[in-house]
């Protein structure tokens, strides 16, 4: 084949990959499995116009597309701190906002049954023995009594980390379930959120009734801006998969629920991200005895202004709105 007729058959589709690397350098939206076609495309004329030495024009224009796809679709992301921070700062609240029924919705079921669960347990044994038997019962009075093994002892510092993975996992593992139960139509997660809010609200309202909340209070109050939060933001996770589940709309039940999914994705990561730091909260703070309980409430007070300022104001701009 000639050199001008091998540019005649395939500069339409060089032109065409050219206009397409412009779009994307422009940051415009492009389809991306075509521009890898292309580029595949490209790189094959290449080796095709060296091996046959064509002109030299012909080969470094398809040099020059090579290189130029090359670093458009290889070049290094930022996945750095600056990266952290802006998905920190501006894209998770943004992406919790723009998905705040859910958020409501999920708040409501955890919120609201937590709040009847401690005046019930509070006001009388007979509801908290109804969610769960006496053993347990004297288990958590004995984990926040007053005697030496009670919670907010001095720990020495292995133990903290030891406790640090422990609070990993147990603060992830239900923040798992409230997600993963979604996938039952959003039946499981509003269960799941539910019964959380119940046996929370059960335990809190009978540590207090039995004269233990002092001990109680300082160790949950400045963990739980974080813990209870992300709790409610993995389960408006699942209700956003169950939704995508019940309510297609025009899309197939399959498409729906990969959307729902993509929709909840940052609300999983916020969740997971708050349930981290509640953790480390726990076992570094929270079981901190040498910490008068006067200054826990002060900086639970500020923790709680932090999170609820992080996803309410956090930087989103007019795409919160």
């Amino acid at each position: 084949m000639t050199p001008l007729r091998f540019e005649a058959d395939h500069a339409a589709g060089w032109d065409e990959f050219d206009a397409q690397l412009k779009l994307a350098r422009q940051g415009k939206p492009v389809d991306g499995a075509l521009l890898a076609a292309r580029y595949r495309r490209i790189c094959e004329n290449l080796a095709l116009a060296r091996s046959r030495d064509y002109p030299m024009h012909l080969v470094a224009r398809l040099e020059a597309l090579a290189q130029e796809a090359h670093e458009l679709i290889y070049r290094r992301q930022d996945y750095g701190l600056r990266r952290l921070g802006t998905l920190l700062r501006e894209e998770l609240p943004r992406a919790v906002r723009a998905q705040r029924r859910y958020v409501w919705l999920a708040l409501a079921l955890f919120g609201l049954p937590l709040l009847l669960s401690f005046l019930l347990a509070h006001h009388g044994p007979d509801f908290a023995l109804r969610l769960m038997d006496a053993a347990q019962l004297r288990n958590y009075e004995s984990m926040y009594g007053d005697g030496k093994k009670a919670l907010g002892r001095v720990r020495e510092a292995d133990g903290d980390w030891q406790m640090f993975g422990f609070y990993i996992l147990n603060n992830v593992g239900i923040g798992f379930r409230c997600f993963g139960a979604g996938i039952l139509a959003g039946v499981g997660s509003a269960l799941v959120m539910v019964y959380n809010g119940l046996a929370i609200g059960a335990v809190a309202g009978h540590l207090t009734r039995v004269g233990l909340g002092h001990n109680f209070w300082p160790f949950v109050v400045t963990h739980s801006a974080f813990e209870l939060t992300g709790i409610v933001l993995a389960g408006a996770a699942g209700l956003r998969v169950g939704m995508g589940w019940l309510a297609p709309g025009r899309m197939t039940r399959l498409d729906a629920l990969r959307t729902a999914a993509l929709a909840a994705v940052p609300l999983v990561y916020a969740a997971f991200f708050l349930l981290l730091v509640a953790a480390a909260f726990e076992a570094f703070w929270s079981s901190a005895a040498w910490i008068a309980p006067p200054v826990k409430y002060g900086v639970a007070a500020l923790c709680w202004a932090l999170v609820l300022g992080w996803l309410l104001l956090g930087r989103g701009g007019s795409h919160a709105r």
